[in-house]
């Protein structure tokens, strides 16, 4: 594989990105963990799933570049779609997926890190959705999912505003269950994965499905319309002139158009 690399010891199967400088999130990465996932899924051996990232960060975002070879709105709505049924499958996998997240996990790294049953996080990480300063949205269901985590005002807020927030905020505010020292990370999440190995797998892959009964029928419908606008904002004056001003690392601005 060319982004990734994945082994597995104890009942614990390892999938670290491996893109650098930032890990981000590229249609030919979301193409590998999915072909990851399909090896996992049946192997007797694995009972859970630990995801992270090499080098300075969990992953940085979606891979901007990319999208200026992205030519329609259509196309673009595609590219969402499938990152929404590779996270929706995540979260759906008969077996723990638990992301350890360190540096950072900004935009569609976020939004991976969501699809997983829970997250770990380095004490000083930064977690946010910073798509809006693009004069985008989240197109992995991040906006359905995000309020299901911190609540909707501070959903908005994070939004709104692009601002990150820390590992210790985001355990706080619901979106991550532990934080610890960046070097202490990886330890306490393979502890946590091998206790949860020595599970049943039946009775976890029964307590997934049954924790999935959560996600209403609203909540598919609000991922549908994401991957809809998400194309729409795309093609849009402010859509262009954010992502050309990203590439050029400039400041944006927008129009309204």
């Amino acid at each position: 594989m060319e982004y990734l690399k994945w082994s597995h010891q104890d009942f614990v199967a390892t999938i670290t990105i491996e893109r650098p400088p930032a890990n981000a999130l590229s249609s030919g990465l979301l193409k590998e963990l999915s072909a990851v996932l399909d090896e996992v899924e049946n192997n007797e051996e694995i009972r859970v799933i630990l995801i992270h990232g090499e080098g300075r960060f969990f992953s940085a975002g979606a891979d901007i570049k990319e999208f200026t070879t992205i030519e329609s709105g259509e196309d673009f709505s595609s590219l969402a779609t499938y990152g929404q049924d590779l996270f929706e499958r995540m979260e759906k996998f008969p077996k723990p997926i638990i992301a350890a997240i360190h540096g950072a996990a900004l935009g569609g790294g976020l939004e991976l890190a969501m699809g997983c049953h829970f997250r770990l996080v380095a004490e000083n990480a930064k977690l946010g959705l910073p798509e809006l300063q693009l004069g985008l949205i989240p197109g992995f269901a991040g906006t359905q999912r995000l309020p299901r985590y911190v609540g909707a005002a501070r959903a908005a807020e994070m939004l709104f505003t692009s601002d990150p927030i820390t590992g210790l905020e985001a355990v706080q505010y619901g979106l991550a269950n532990h934080a610890y020292p960046e070097e202490q990370l990886l330890d306490n999440a393979y502890s946590m994965a091998k206790k949860i190995a020595k599970k049943s797998p039946g009775s976890i892959k029964a307590a997934i499905e049954l924790l999935n009964y959560g996600k209403t029928g609203q909540f598919y419908e609000g991922v549908k319309k994401e991957a809809e606008l998400f194309g729409e904002v795309f093609v849009s004056e402010d859509g262009k002139e954010g992502i050309s001003a990203f590439i050029e690392k400039r400041e944006p601005s927008f129009t309204g158009e």
